[in-house]
């Protein structure tokens, strides 16, 4: 009886191995609640396999993507880069790099993403070993954005209770943070004329109060214990929507990326019947052609793609990672990018129609009326919600639908540095981290202690160097090699093929082309226009001009995810096997993908023969009942046993001597 209990022990664990092994191979819909991603580590292949964390249904991955697209990078930093390069101007090189890079780009990070079910140090590792770094690079550019985004969040929060109060303080200049620049209409009467030098409300409500802003980056004042408390409250809202993965912030994603969409339509109706909006959207559609020779303008529409979209950033290969093998990439890419451009250009006609309003009641231009800093939303917008019926409930629901969108933004960042870092180092992780909730905490806090510089009385400046150095300057190139590596060592063939295996339908000529050719020469000639004519950022339309030692820590900020290509790359070199040079390349850019050893794919049902154990212990169930009930009582269970079935086998043709 003794060994009948062993047997009856030993087969049950491997009746349960063999269940999760049969369910992380086959392709049985588990849902977001299974989370066996970093099960039995101890297979060679492991890292190389697909996760096995999926999303719970299709809304749940287009509304992660549609989140991203429509939050900071639309409602914040759209608006912000237009007018900060030149108004039309912009839209040209966006439109075009957006047909011929960005869209294509989309589409091959979705597919990648999928195919490997990895993000995208794991992904661009089994493509094309030598240019892992690009992943690496895209990882840590997510981690520097998103030590300044949690303050967008944060100023988000520190606007939503101030909008609660009786009278909201940037709507006249009667306040103690006020100057004498400070100026509205209704205040010195309607014939009344603005000075040259004078300022909105609620431009002076966000420097001074806000802020308390300082003379330059050289004076970094104190801290901002208000917005300290803020960034604080930003990351635990964030921690606790992502602490779970996906099971978690695919549920909070549900209002916070469809809640926006209606406020956004009914702000931008009331902001094209104010006076003046004429004028701003003037501003805003009609470009000046001599404009197109500055680099900057180039660097700004590019970055701004890829930030709206989250391309190169590793949020799309991340989360398309979490996709099932056989999902449609094309709808996705084509509803993603529709998505994109139609809120692109609401939030646009929203802004800039105040814009117009601003000008006309400062009785200045479009260009000048403010500043063109980072913090151009909390000066625009405010002023908007003061021109609405019932100003103190739209001022609310606005920035409540600014918190949504920040964190919509900041899910995803934080979603690709928790997924690569557990995808780079697993085993590390499991032996020290152990919890999925201790790798996300880890990654909060390290990212809230390197955002704090940002809300200093100087952080503004600090902000605005960061933002251009690690978000827009590295970005172009990261996404040059990304296409180089994919493209061309990889190969659209091979590309082609796999999406072939998982939607049926190979990529069309326009994909392959922009791939191949178009996309690659477009953002190399961009690189090298920046580098000709680059022009270094400055603060407020050119009043403030950063001290060199500043470029210098923003190029700092550059290094870092830019080190990391050439520095991976010969890494993996020095670590290739072949006797010459040569061979050491080659083998360096032989794609590491796993593929099953009975059929050759990376997607398939061989590689764990206890699969058909299990499936054959599930069919003959009821056929096989134990001869002694009893035994039940003892572990026994329904069902064909192989490994009991072996033994008894071997007892029986066992020697009567034995």
């Amino acid at each position: 009886m003794p060994n009948r209990q062993d047997y009856d022990a030993q087969s049950s664990r491997h009746s349960e191995q063999s269940f999760f092994r049969f369910n992380r191979v086959a392709k049985v819909p588990l849902g977001v609640d299974d989370d066996d991603s970093y099960l039995d580590m101890s297979d060679e292949t492991a890292h190389l396999k697909p996760r096995q964390q999926h999303w719970a249904n299709k809304m749940q991955f287009v509304l992660a993507c549609i989140g991203y697209s429509v939050g900071l990078g639309n409602v914040w930093r759209f608006p912000y880069m237009c007018y900060k390069s030149g108004g039309g101007v912009f839209l040209v090189p966006y439109c075009i790099i957006l047909f011929i890079c960005s869209i294509p780009l989309l589409f091959m990070e979705l597919s990648v993403g999928q195919y490997t079910g990895r993000g995208p140090i794991g992904a661009l590792g089994q493509l094309c070993p030598l240019f892992k770094g690009a992943g690496l690079a895209s990882v840590v550019v997510s981690f520097l954005m998103s030590t300044y985004y949690s303050v967008i969040i944060g100023y988000s929060i520190y606007y939503f209770f101030t909008s609660f109060k009786t009278e909201m303080p940037w709507i006249d200049c009667n306040n103690r943070w006020n100057t004498p620049d400070c100026w509205v209409p209704q205040r010195k009467g309607i014939n009344a004329s603005a000075p040259d030098t004078s300022r909105t409300p609620s431009e002076e409500f966000f420097e001074n109060k806000v802020l308390q802003i300082s003379g330059g980056l050289e004076y970094p004042g104190m801290m901002r214990w208000e917005l300290f408390a803020c960034l604080i409250c930003a990351w635990l809202m964030v921690y606790f929507a992502t602490w779970k993965s996906i099971k978690s912030s695919a549920k909070v994603r549900y209002f916070t990326a469809t809640f926006p969409f209606v406020l956004i339509i009914i702000l931008m109706a009331r902001a094209v019947t104010l006076d003046g909006a004429a004028e701003g959207l003037r501003f805003f559609f009609r470009p000046k052609w001599s404009e197109l020779k500055n680099a900057n303008v180039w660097i700004n529409a590019a970055s701004q793609n890829f930030n709206s979209l989250g391309i190169t950033f590793g949020s799309m290969i991340s989360f398309a990672s979490y996709n099932k093998y056989n999902n449609n990439i094309l709808r996705d890419t084509v509803a993603v990018s529709a998505v994109n451009m139609i809120t692109s250009l609401l939030v646009g006609i929203f802004a800039f129609s105040t814009l117009g309003n601003l000008a006309l009641e400062q009785n200045t231009n479009v260009r000048d009326v403010i500043g063109d800093g980072p913090g151009m939303i909390f000066v625009v917008y405010p002023q908007a919600m003061a021109k609405m019926p019932y100003a103190q409930l739209w001022a609310v629901m606005f920035f409540f639908m600014l918190l949504c969108l920040g964190l919509n933004s900041q899910f995803a960042i934080v979603e690709v540095v928790v997924t690569s870092i557990q995808d780079g180092f697993p085993r590390w992780i499991k032996r020290h981290l152990g919890y999925h909730e201790i790798v996300v905490l880890f990654v909060c806090v390290i990212s809230c202690l390197f955002g704090m510089p940002n809300i200093i009385q100087g952080g503004i400046y600090y902000f605005q160097l960061m933002d251009h150095y690690a978000a827009s300057v590295t970005i172009m190139f990261l996404a040059f090699c990304q296409m180089i590596a994919i493209a061309w060592f990889y190969g659209t063939g091979r590309l082609s093929k796999n999406v072939k295996q998982m939607t049926g339908k190979a990529p069309s000529f326009y994909f392959r082309s922009c791939w191949l050719v178009l996309g690659p020469c477009l953002l190399f000639a961009i690189w090298v226009l920046s580098l000709i004519n680059y022009h270094e950022p400055t603060y407020h339309n050119g009043r403030y001009t950063y001290p060199d030692w500043a470029y210098g820590i923003g190029w700092m900020f550059a290094s870092f995810s830019l080190i990391c290509i050439p520095g991976y790359a010969v890494i993996n070199f020095l670590r290739s096997s072949g006797d010459t040079f040569w061979e050491r390349i080659r083998n360096t850019l032989r794609p590491n993908i796993y593929e099953c050893k009975i059929c050759g794919e990376h997607h398939c049902e061989h590689d764990f023969p206890e699969q058909e154990q299990f499936m054959l212990t599930q069919e003959l169930a009821t056929v096989y009942k134990p001869a002694n009930p009893h035994l039940l009582h003892l572990g026994q269970k329904y069902g064909y046993n192989a490994m009991q079935a072996s033994a008894a086998h071997a007892e029986a043709g066992a020697p009567s001597g034995q």
